[in-house]
Parts: structure tokens; sequence; C-alpha cells
């Protein structure tokens, strides 16, 4: 099992914005996190990006991105998610469960790549469903299951 931990948690009233880190976050189940745009019943209801992957962007762009500037709702640390397959679960804390849905979207326009002229959900973005919900906050561990 790999194991990385939460480095934050963002989220934005609307979707189409970029979004604001929080310190802790409720995951409701079948439905995303409280308070963020994307939540519902569908299966994005939460975007996870790695870490690495925007500090590697921001070295190779001169950018400052930081927490929720490439409209992610969870950044981890530590951890390859590159390996994620649709179907795996991705495991917060002793209590939250996702599942990955989607890997990667629709490249189009958008707030971010207005902004800094690089996007990384369309390649990387681990979009997903709430299977089990809790509390969560900011270095929390965190295990792919592929």
């Amino acid at each position: 099992m790999n194991t990385g931990y939460i480095y934050s948690i963002s989220i934005s009233p609307e979707r189409g914005q970029l979004k604001k880190e929080i310190a802790e976050a409720n995951i409701i189940d079948g439905f995303g996190i409280e308070g963020d745009g994307h939540g519902g019943d569908w299966g994005r209801q939460i975007t996870c990006l790695s870490w690495d992957s925007v500090y590697k962007t921001n070295e190779i762009y001169h950018l400052n991105a930081g927490p929720g500037d490439f409209a992610e709702n969870l950044l981890i640390g530590g951890l390859d998610l590159s390996s994620a397959k649709v179907g795996s679960k991705i495991h917060i804390s002793d209590n939250v469960i996702l599942e990955v849905t989607q890997i990667g979207k629709e490249d189009h326009p958008s707030i971010v790549s207005q902004t800094f002229g690089v996007s990384l959900l369309p390649k990387e973005g681990l979009f997903c469903r709430v299977i089990r919900g809790g509390k969560i906050k900011k270095g929390d561990f965190v295990n792919l299951v592929i």
C-alpha cells in the first residue's frame, strides 16, 4: 500500500473558480466536501492532485501556485498518484474512503489555464466519489489502494 499525507484541503462555493485553502473539512457520503461547489450526486465530487506535480510545475513554469490554485480539493504529498486507476480507493485517516471514477478530464479554457497558462487536472486530476465520509484535516495520512 502506498502512503502519503494531505498537504492541503481547498474548496470554493461555486464551480469554475480557484479554490481557497481550509484547515479541515467534513466529507459527506455520496456528496463530496461540505461547502464545495463540486459536491453532488455525480462522479467528480472530490478532485485530488499530487503536491509533487504542483511543485514541479511551479519550478518549470516559474509559478508560485499553491493550494487550490489548480482547482483541486485535495493536494496529496508523499504519494505517487500516477499508478491510480479507475476503481482505485483512496483512504484518508481512519474513516474516509474515496473511489477514483475518472483520471483527467476534457481540456478547455478555464480560470486555471487563464490565470497560470497551464492546468494539471486534464492529465493528472483524480476525480473521485465519496464511499464513506468523515472529518479530515491537513496532515492526515492517505493510502492509495490500487
